[in-house]
């Protein structure tokens, strides 16, 4: 159905709003029949800020819809209705509804499955829907909710630029779009560039600005996540998703909910969902599966969908966190899209590893070239080789003589991410 579905439009990104308000007023406007949204975007953290909302909010008891892209392995893995992954059943029959009202015109994929998502959301109650932008904000599908309790807005990176544009300031225009008029804004930390277009188009739009480390602050202190605001400090566990950016992301998430007056949440509740928040892709240790009975015996596998600059700054950080524990030789299997910046990710790890293994990401026509990223990585003085896939890569490791056995990340793309849960047998649930 999604082959047919991805045809009824010739590019498979076409940023619009028209083709969807289109589509929602043929289907009586559920984004206007919704609980309270909470709108995320931003270049890299949406996905795990989402994460920490959800977390927290089914800690105090509410239920939660989601909508997150893309997916790694399933479409349902987009769609949360309360909680749970929508079902195969009612999830066909909401796309097939959509398709049928939409009545062939052109329309995008993640158009439709946003109409989905929005439709199904409209059916089911629930306390709050957690929203996150697909690409960009001010033409995505997902900005369509006239009045959102709150958006919010993750760091801003260069990434995308064949949509949103060449410089840090066109994108950060495109994603402060999300803001609405006198909503509050929830701003993570930025450059001063992106911070100005930010606070520009809030002061147009009356809308509130809540930023890190003016109207809160979090710390790391004995590896605990301490946050304050003006309405006092919690000191709470610290996040179960790897990597000091996770409480800089985890933060964003409570100063959001604490900004809000119609959720009653106590400590209890902000300490549960931080600790239990999983994001998969994110910085996710393989312990089990296919894969992880190809690599090394006792080599510690490592999973992040990172593939712009700013992600790979993030996943080295951790890594750095990593090496500084427990001291063991880093391999990266990397594999990325065509439109990625190859060297401007692989550099972050240049201190870390000067051994690389590309690799295609599998069944994407658009994926770089082994070769291609196998280049980048010896501009950056990396020694690399070429593998047929991941398994194959592992493999290759096992012939090699460790004194500790390795550290490997596999990364550069949530595609790549995608296929190695689906070929490890560990999909997300």
């Amino acid at each position: 159905m999604l082959t047919r579905l991805s045809a009824l439009h010739p590019k498979t990104i076409d940023l619009s709003l028209d083709r969807m308000q289109r589509l929602l007023t043929q289907l009586d406007h559920p984004e206007r029949q919704l609980p309270p949204v909470i709108h995320v975007a931003g270049t890299n953290g949406k996905g795990s800020t989402i994460a920490y909302l959800r977390a927290i909010l089914e800690a105090a008891g509410l239920r939660v819809h989601v909508f997150t892209s893309p997916h790694l392995v399933r479409i349902n893995e987009s769609i949360r209705l309360g909680g749970v992954l929508v079902g195969d059943d009612e999830l066909l029959a909401t796309l097939t509804h959509c398709e049928s009202v939409n009545k062939g015109e052109p329309i995008t994929l993640f158009e439709i499955e946003t109409a989905a998502a929005l439709t199904l959301f409209a059916k089911h109650p629930a306390d709050v829907v957690l929203l996150e932008v697909g690409l960009g904000g001010r033409l995505d599908a997902t900005n369509v909710i006239d009045t959102p309790i709150a958006c919010v807005i993750t760091p801003i990176g260069i990434d995308h630029t064949d949509f949103l544009g060449d410089s840090l300031i066109k994108i950060a225009a495109e994603k402060a779009g999300i803001i609405k008029r006198r909503v509050p804004v929830m701003v993570a930390e930025q450059l001063p560039e992106t911070t100005a277009v930010i606070e520009q188009q809030a002061r147009k739009l009356l809308a509130p600005l809540h930023s890190t480390g003016q109207e809160w602050h979090v710390n790391v202190e004995r590896g605990r996540l301490v946050y304050q605001d003006d309405r006092g400090l919690m000191d709470l566990a610290a996040p179960r998703l790897f990597g000091r950016h996770q409480f800089d992301n985890a933060g964003l998430a409570i100063a959001t909910l604490r900004a809000l007056d119609m959720f009653k949440i106590d400590a209890t509740a902000y300490e549960a969902g931080v600790a239990r928040a999983e994001w998969p892709a994110r910085m996710q240790r393989l312990t089990s599966g296919k894969l992880v009975e190809i690599a090394p015996q006792n080599s510690e596998i490592w999973l992040d969908g990172g593939h712009n600059a700013d992600g790979g700054r993030v996943v080295a950080a951790a890594l750095g966190d990593l090496e500084e524990r427990v001291s063991r030789p880093l391999v990266a299997i990397v594999g990325m899209m065509a439109n990625k910046d190859a060297a401007g990710f692989l550099a972050n790890f240049a201190g870390l590893t000067r051994h690389i293994i590309a690799v295609q990401v599998p069944d994407r026509a658009s994926a770089m070239a082994p070769d291609v990223l196998a280049d980048a990585a010896r501009g950056l003085g990396m020694r690399v080789e070429i593998s047929a896939s991941v398994a194959a890569a592992l493999e290759s490791l096992t012939k090699l003589a460790y004194e500790v056995p390795p550290r490997i990340l596999i990364t550069g793309s949530l595609y790549l991410a995608g296929h190695v849960l689906a070929e490890n047998g560990t999909p997300p649930t």
